[in-house]
């Protein structure tokens, strides 16, 4: 069975909907939360929003930065299936739709790798709080749809996601030639800033209005 095992689906209709946003929650977390915490300050009337469950509440249960074993590579691997089941069902329900695949903490980092397996990708990437699962020693795939728009975000007083983390999700994503813009918050607490729900915001209004997002800041 894959990690997926319910779905919130809120904001625009897919029968009027211009726009796609699958947000993964954070560990800990769940759809609802994403909803008040995220979507109750976003103004994106014409995205259709998908917020996976994660069993437990957790994607895996290491810690991004730890070293990846045996277990949290099979407990990743479930949830980017469900991951993948659940943008397929999307894209088949709406066909032609922009895709946002977004995320919060761990759920930054389940994207980031979706995103970097290479299959199935979405139309434009947000790690909001997010980095690489693993450490530079452990074999990790970096197939990512090159010109993707991929928008990164950080803190250097974040108690999760420590700042070489994200710079070393920066560099792959450069390396990898992403269409990137990244944000460091300095002090900003483990959590959605107004500056990351704007940009969120202009992320989708590029979307559903059928242009590529533009990685500058929130309009």
């Amino acid at each position: 069975m894959t990690a997926v095992l319910d779905v919130l689906r809120c904001g625009a209709d897919l029968t009027v909907a211009r726009a796609l946003c699958v947000l993964v929650h954070g560990r800990g977390q769940s759809p609802g939360e994403m909803q008040s915490h995220v979507l109750a300050r976003l103004d994106a009337p014409g995205t259709a929003f998908l917020l996976p469950r994660a069993p437990g509440a957790s994607w895996y249960a290491a810690r991004a930065v730890d070293p990846l074993t045996p277990d949290t590579r099979a407990a990743l691997a479930d949830g980017l299936a469900g991951l993948r089941r659940l943008i397929g069902d999307a894209r088949a329900a709406a066909p032609g739709l922009p895709l946002l695949l977004a995320g919060f903490s761990q759920g930054a980092c389940l994207s980031l790798e979706y995103a970097l397996a290479g299959r199935d990708a979405p139309d434009a990437l947000a790690a909001l709080t997010g980095c690489r699962v693993g450490v530079a020693g452990d074999a990790r795939p970096e197939n990512l749809a090159a010109g993707l728009p991929v928008y990164l975000t950080g803190s250097d007083a974040d108690p999760w996601i420590p700042v070489e983390a994200f710079a070393e999700a920066a560099l792959v994503l450069g390396r990898s030639k992403a269409a990137l813009r990244t944000d460091l918050f300095p002090g900003r607490a483990h959590e959605v800033s107004d500056a990351e729900i704007a940009m969120l915001a202009a992320i989708l209004d590029d979307m559903a209005a059928g242009r590529a997002p533009r990685m500058a800041s929130a309009r």
